[in-house]
């Protein structure tokens, strides 16, 4: 017996001897809660779905929902009595129906504990009111994974699984939806587990992200830690958020933290695990940790520069041949060039220094 929403207790999750997550503990404390699991393609996100949603056994472990136990190596609830939506990353519409038809096919088994949302809000929120009397061959594929968007919340589940739903969506219509469907599935208070392979989407959406890897759960936490403050350098380099330097931690007692490079001299902050002063580290070093100055006497070579709208990322090197990220607005006066030189203010303050 579980009093969280959702338990995942010592979950085997298997598809084939590649597709499956092993020993995944997981909760979901309180309904309405929105989780995200972020992981490369291929890696078992959607078996985890899938067996939640009773299309597949679990192979050993526990999962409750509301305080019941829906699977175990012994006990497997039914998919249609669990009262659990799966929207698939694939066309999974009726096609003898059309669009409205297959939303209001949802809205006739709706049974759930969140709150019934209008039919007409849902189509206006997706932008589907042109396509309501078309039938899945006439409509795109990001039209079709936005009617079984809407189908799946109509439907009124207590638990809303997402399989990369936005994935063929237009990038200039998927912010405004993914902010959309946030608001709307925080105010109905409908339990949401999203799988995607974007880590902007995962963060942004969700109240708590899982980052799966090699077979495994490596790291559940609120977005702001995973990105922060990844617990390995397998997350951090799965995230691709940055680099990695060889420091020396100076002094590990203070406050303030103080680590030594060899270049780009003393680096101050907060370690975020314990390591003894005087011991060699790795760094996670992240574009948005180093300042740009000018008049900084702490110069080092351009040897790249990206436009990405409203910033710059410059690739700085050191003499060692490291290279090192920096994020500028785009809005900022003096422009490098490659092999220019560019100040980096100092010494150096990192809110969050992530060592390994």
């Amino acid at each position: 017996m579980s009093k969280n929403f959702l338990e995942i207790q010592n979950g085997n999750f298997v598809a084939s001897e590649k597709n499956k997550v092993n020993n995944v503990n997981l909760i979901i404390k309180n309904q309405g809660e929105i989780v995200s699991l972020l992981g490369p393609s291929g890696i078992g996100k959607t078996t985890i779905l899938r067996t939640l949603a009773g299309l597949q056994r679990l192979n050993s472990g526990k999962i409750f929902l509301k305080g019941k136990l829906i699977s175990s190596d012994r006990t497997h609830i039914e998919p249609e009595e669990r009262n659990i939506a799966l929207s698939f990353q694939d066309n999974s519409l009726f096609p003898n129906y059309n669009v409205i038809d297959n939303i209001n096919f949802g809205k006739r088994r709706a049974n759930g504990s969140a709150s019934l949302v209008d039919t007409n809000e849902i189509i206006k929120i997706l932008h589907i009111n042109a396509i309501l009397e078309k039938f899945p061959h006439q409509i795109s594929a990001g039209e079709a994974q936005r009617v079984s968007l809407a189908r799946s919340i109509i439907s009124k589940p207590d638990l809303l699984l997402l399989d990369e739903p936005f994935s063929n969506i237009d990038q200039s219509l998927k912010d405004e939806i993914q902010v959309s469907v946030k608001k709307l599935l925080k105010r109905i208070g409908l339990t949401t587990i999203i799988v995607t392979h974007d880590s902007y989407e995962a963060f942004s959406m969700a109240d708590k992200c899982g980052i799966i890897l090699n077979q495994q759960l490596k790291q559940y936490d609120v977005p702001y830690n995973v990105h922060h403050e990844p617990n390995s350098i397998e997350v951090a380099n799965f995230l691709n958020k940055g680099v990695f330097i060889d420091v020396e931690i100076i002094d590990s007692e203070c406050a303030v933290h103080r680590l030594k490079h060899a270049e780009l001299g003393e680096i101050r902050g907060k370690l975020s695990n314990k390591l003894p002063s005087g011991s060699k580290a790795r760094l996670l070093l992240q574009p948005e940790d180093l300042i740009h100055d000018d008049q900084s006497k702490l110069k080092l070579d351009v040897v790249d520069r990206k436009f990405r709208g409203t910033n710059f990322i410059y690739t700085l090197k050191t003499k060692s041949g490291e290279h090192l990220p920096v994020f500028v607005h785009s809005h900022h006066i003096h422009q490098h060039e490659e092999n220019e030189k560019f100040g980096v203010q100092s010494p150096i303050y990192i809110d969050h220094l992530v060592c390994f």
